[in-house]
């Protein structure tokens, strides 16, 4: 029987992780941790992968897969649960850094992008405008890293083999300006798509926020 019953007062989300961790529970630690690009450690008390999840410390337990704050001890939100076991659950390889590219291109990135771009580009078009300097000071404020792309862009390594590019294109008097959401073209190694939109959507929120 699993060590992870589900019952019928979880979430859907809760019990999706539950899934997921059978699934990581199969796989052996070494290599688990080479193809996710994070540290195992293995010790008397706790065992478990060392990483960096939205720039913070996390450990994932490899004894419950519960991801929790290495500092206070607690478990995640259930959304983040979900998203480091997505992650773990289907890293397939330890692909180099690959280029940018677009939602669409994602494996079933196309048949989903008109909803995607209705929740992350057109959220942050809506909400900056032609304010570049308010859209590069709060990717700043997120601790996003400025590189060289489109008329701004900034990188954020939201977990250690995933990395998203919000980028914007200042308009003119042909075209009106415009922003996205970019993954490398690894992201397809590491994460399902609807994964990668999930991403993608809590760093609009993260960069709407509190925006006025």
């Amino acid at each position: 029987m699993s060590e992870f019953i589900m019952n019928e007062d979880q979430s859907p989300l809760e019990r999706r992780a539950d899934e997921l961790r059978e699934l990581v529970l199969a796989k052996e630690p070494t290599h688990l941790a080479n193809l996710t690009g994070t540290v195992f450690r293995e010790g008397k008390n706790s065992s478990g992968y060392e990483f960096l999840y939205w720039g913070n410390p996390v450990l994932l337990s490899s004894v419950d897969h519960i991801a929790r704050d290495p500092e206070t001890d607690q478990p995640l939100p259930a959304i983040h649960q979900a998203m480091i076991l997505y992650y773990f659950s289907s890293s397939k390889r330890s692909s180099p850094v690959g280029k940018w590219i677009s939602f669409s291109e994602l494996s079933d990135g196309q048949f989903y992008n008109a909803a995607y771009q209705g929740y992350t580009s057109k959220k942050i078009l809506q909400h900056f405008d032609v304010d570049y300097l308010g859209f590069e000071n709060k990717c700043l404020e997120f601790c996003g890293e400025k590189t060289s792309f489109g008329d701004g862009a900034y990188r954020f390594q939201i977990l250690p083999r995933i990395a998203l590019l919000a980028v914007y294109w200042k308009g003119d008097d042909e075209f009106p300006p415009s922003y996205k959401i970019l993954f490398e073209d690894i992201a397809d190694d590491h994460l399902p798509t609807d994964g990668c939109a999930i991403l993608a959507s809590m760093l609009t929120g993260k960069l709407i926020s509190q925006y006025s």
